[in-house]
């Protein structure tokens, strides 16, 4: 299986079950689709590939169409045929009979999101978790239950020694205090367990000040920073309690936190941050919101399209996609043009490791979501990620006792994998995606297994973008 698209004049072929991308001419483009539909679904490439009459069939079609000699084109096949015979294209799934497998070896957990507010002091509109307080279900940790919270992570961490701890809310700085001293409790842990956690903020900004500044630029590995781009785009649906913008409250302190951050000399644990905003159908021109935070000088950005209710006034449709399309293109041609004057900027979607990962074993298996990950609420119940707290039926146990609902996690163990979701075994970009997220499956369709699909096209576009840039790069 392939997938063969035109971008920014670059003539790009994917093939799907080894992930390797080619970038070729418009002749050979043209070559790998003839062959392509000559090769039955159910028959192995190779042998459309040996036969001698498709070889010089093809060729000599090709020869007076492009007006080139034969012996080049039977070159150019050859070659194909070479890439088939490495596994590079048309290559057959070696996969799907190891992914249950592969996916049972996510076992043990490595990463908590601790919810340490089920409040906020914002008023989103599109909120998630439901104003901050998911469902009715509002509170704040208190420092015993996040200490037992950490001690839960490390008993059943095994012999993984690097932990992540996200403080995570409603709006996590609201209950700085206690964050401060969960970090202080985890570095005990540290040299009492020969453990290693790395902890990431995500907040809205509005309590930033100079103690959340310093603080953070010691302890914590990361920090996602929620911002919608421009001005009014924010202000629109980012409200305070009393209905007003909030974007003036928090940009300098943003302004402030990222530039503590990245300065030249200056004594942090980590230089990582990024600004992650949501967009809606009030600013399908999101391209502009992602290059006003770029303009701002965050120089790490990333933005969601947001999941909701199609009944209300923000929601994104199918019908939107061509537009969407559209603007995921003209993002991806000015980061490039951006690179070329020094003045480069990543975005989170467009990151991607053609030569390095991630390894196979992730991207068969997908996000750990139950396994790997849980999400623990301010009294100590356990949810299989954050998406999923409020859910009662996703309720999974509590760090006192541990799961007390397998049958919960039991739905995202070996049944949980690319290959078990509904949409994905034939798709050109399955390894590209892993199987998309559970929870919008989940909320979207009632099963973590059937795909969200209008995420699934835009995750298509967001790919296609991503391997264009990386061909561009590496034609420079």
């Amino acid at each position: 299986m392939i997938h063969q698209y035109k971008l920014n004049d670059y003539y790009i072929v994917v093939d799907a079950n080894s992930a390797s991308v080619h970038s070729v001419d418009e002749v050979a483009y043209d070559m790998i689709g003839i062959i392509d539909a000559a090769i039955p679904s159910d028959r192995d490439a190779a042998e459309i590939l040996g036969r001698n009459d498709i070889r010089a069939e093809i060729t000599a079609d090709l020869s007076v169409k492009y007006n080139v000699d034969v012996s080049e084109l039977l070159d150019v096949y050859d070659e194909l045929k070479a890439l088939n015979k490495e596994g590079l294209l048309w290559s057959v799934d070696i996969y799907e009979d190891q992914a249950e497998d592969l996916k049972l070896k996510q076992s043990v957990l490595k990463a908590i999101c601790l919810h340490v507010a089920h409040g906020c002091n914002m008023d989103c509109e599109y909120c998630f978790a439901g104003k901050g307080e998911y469902s009715g279900k509002s509170g704040i940790m208190s420092l015993e239950v996040g200490k037992r919270a950490l001690d839960y992570l490390v008993e059943n961490s095994g012999s993984r020694r690097h932990l992540e701890v996200d403080f995570f809310g409603g709006e996590p700085l609201i209950n700085w205090d206690v964050c401060k001293e969960l970090v202080r409790y985890g570095r005990e842990l540290e040299k009492k367990h020969d453990k290693i956690f790395n902890f990431t903020l995500t907040t809205n900004g509005v309590l930033i000040d100079d103690d959340v500044i310093d603080f953070t630029n010691r302890e914590m590995g990361n920090v996602v920073l929620s911002l919608d781009g421009r001005r009014e785009t924010h202000d629109r649906m980012r409200h305070a309690k009393d209905g007003s913008g909030t974007y003036d409250r928090i940009i300098d302190n943003f302004r402030a936190l990222v530039d503590s951050r990245t300065e030249e000399g200056a004594e942090r644990r980590s230089t990582e941050y990024y600004m992650r905003g949501t967009y809606t159908a009030y600013n399908k021109d999101f391209c502009s919101d992602v290059l006003a935070m770029a303009d701002m000088g965050f120089r790490e950005t990333s933005i969601e399209p947001v999941v909701s209710d199609p009944d209300v006034p923000y929601a994104l449709s199918s019908e939107d996609l061509p537009l969407l399309f559209e603007e995921y293109e003209k993002l991806a041609l000015e980061m490039l043009e951006r690179e070329k004057k020094g003045e480069g900027f990543s975005f989170y979607h467009y990151t991607v490791d053609l030569t390095g990962g991630p390894c196979i074993y992730k991207r068969v298996s997908g996000c750990g979501v139950a396994t790997e990950y849980l999400a623990v609420t301010p009294t100590g119940d356990l949810y299989p990620c954050h998406q999923f707290v409020g859910d009662d039926e996703m309720l999974a146990g509590n760090i006192y006792e541990g799961i007390t609902h397998p049958e919960v996690v039991d739905i995202f163990r070996g049944k949980n994998n690319l290959y078990t979701r509904d949409k994905c075994r034939g798709c050109w970009a399955k390894l590209y995606c892993a199987g998309g997220c559970a929870a919008n499956n989940y909320h979207s369709n009632g099963d973590i297994n059937k795909v969200y699909k209008f995420g699934c096209e835009l995750h298509k576009k967001r790919i296609e973008c991503a391997l264009m840039m990386a061909v561009a790069r590496s034609e420079e």
